[in-house]
């Protein structure tokens, strides 16, 4: 008979057990749940609702259980649902009737809800110690290619110069970026919904901030409803991860620009390539393409658990037992990702000539050849103009705005003069971009202290 068979008068069919059965994914909830039981039932005692000698009882029953579990010596039954359900069967099995004391003044409700929301905490931590490392490794690479000058590029045409240490502090903010906001769901989420059971609390005496301190929670929720009818945080933390996975996707696909033919930018190690079935020749960065694939199954995730949550009445519905699946393969998703591509980055190697000799053309210092008319007094829209005169000069005579004469410049503009080439190399442009959070060299190591200050405050 099923621990909530009270009311009914006969079995739910076989097909409707399964149907409605999580046992199969919760699992994996089982410290979470029986750390909740543990402080529960300690509160119980405390209070004087059960005795000590049954809290004590039932605390060691439930660390007994926690033990063998992690020994692998316990197998779950889908004949209790859910975790919960088996847990407190175990329980009662082993330690008899005082066992059933340790559901007084609690529901399923507030019970999973604990549990989700502690399970999402640990989780986040974990998330954000894997993007650390994946901090580490930029801030390493860009420490080896700080005058490695490259293209920067908009509309994927070539466009200014920078270095790669430059362009790899862009992405080293957008995750920190990342790390904020998991922090920041963190902290929101650092309310604990036990004892707001079914949805209208409880008539007993219990104590909501001692439960929620000794399972690390900050404080209590405010509202009983909310507790167990609340998925922000598990929505705002599938958010969080989905723009984290957008960032890897959007590096992941300039890895693989990079590492093709046409731009020869890096070159993936071995160990974090494969190769074709069919042509000996390939060098395939199947670690970014799977890492861009798998953005699109967190993005999913994300649209589950919004859809499922869009239309429910306060409080609890069965719906919400979908939340976990989504969030589980997210978490999943997220901390294989991570690794493998902090790894692949960290073994890259950077082909620091074919950057250069990339960044020699497409006339990327043309904006530096117009400021040096502006500088010497031009308005800047008739420097644009003259400048783009002279790109299309330069593309007559394929020469380069480096290699073009003197008096082609001259016979534009008088104030060209012979420092103009001066003033068009490509470290000069850089160099010459110290504003803050700009290109330049000076520029770029401040950028890379506040990601080191970051990492370390963290630490």
């Amino acid at each position: 008979m099923k621990l909530w068979g009270g009311r009914f008068q006969k079995e739910t069919d076989a097909l409707v057990d399964d149907f409605n059965s999580s046992i199969g994914f919760d699992a994996r909830l089982y410290q979470q749940d029986i750390a909740g039981s543990i402080a529960h039932a300690a509160m119980l005692g405390r209070q004087g609702i059960i005795s000590q000698e049954e809290s004590q009882k039932i605390i060691e029953g439930l660390r007994g259980i926690l033990a063998d579990v992690e020994a692998g010596k316990v197998e779950f039954s889908q004949d209790n649902e859910d975790i919960h359900m088996n847990v407190e069967s175990i329980l009662t099995q082993r330690i008899g009737d005082t066992g059933k004391r340790l559901h007084t003044a609690r529901s399923r409700n507030d019970q999973v809800a604990v549990d989700f929301r502690a399970y999402v905490k640990q989780e986040i931590g974990s998330v954000v110690s894997l993007l650390l490392a994946l901090e580490k490794a930029l801030l390493k690479k860009a420490e080896e290619n700080l005058d490695a000058v490259m293209p920067g590029y908009t509309h994927l045409q070539r466009a200014q110069p920078v270095t790669f240490a430059h362009h790899l502090m862009a992405y080293a903010n957008m995750f920190k970026r990342d790390i904020t906001r998991l922090e920041d769901c963190a902290e929101r989420m650092d309310e604990c919904p036990l004892g707001a059971g079914a949805l209208a609390a409880t008539t007993y005496p219990i104590d909501r901030f001692r439960t929620a301190e000794a399972l690390g929670f900050a404080r209590p929720t405010d509202n009983s409803m909310d507790s167990v009818s609340d998925r922000d945080f598990a929505i705002e933390f599938l958010s969080a991860c989905s723009i984290l996975m957008m960032h890897l996707s959007r590096f992941s696909e300039e890895i693989i620009l990079w590492c093709s033919w046409e731009f020869r930018f890096v070159e993936l190690d071995d160990a974090y390539s494969t190769g074709s079935s069919i042509m000996p020749q390939k060098k395939n960065p199947d670690v970014a393409e799977l890492v861009r694939g798998k953005t699109g199954r967190v993005y999913g995730s994300l649209m589950t658990l919004l859809t499922v949550m869009k239309a429910l009445p306060l409080a609890y519905n069965k719906d919400m037992q979908e939340d976990k699946e989504c969030v589980f393969d997210a978490i999943d998703t997220v901390e294989m990702c991570l690794p493998v591509f902090t790894a692949m980055l960290d073994t890259m190697t950077v082909k620091k000539e074919n950057m250069a000799r990339a960044a020699s053309g497409g006339f990327i210092n043309a904006t530096d050849c117009a400021d040096y008319l502006t500088k010497k007094g031009m308005p800047f829209r008739q420097a644009y103009t003259i400048v783009g005169q002279l790109v299309q000069r330069c593309i007559q005579l394929g020469q380069t705005l480096e290699s073009l004469p003197l008096e082609e410049y001259q016979a534009v503009s008088p104030l060209f003069q012979q420092d103009v080439y001066r003033a068009l190399e490509l470290n000069a442009c850089v160099n010459g971009r110290t504003v803050y959070g700009g290109p330049a060299r000076s520029s770029v190591e401040k950028q890379m202290r506040l990601i080191e200050d970051f990492v370390e405050a963290r630490q």
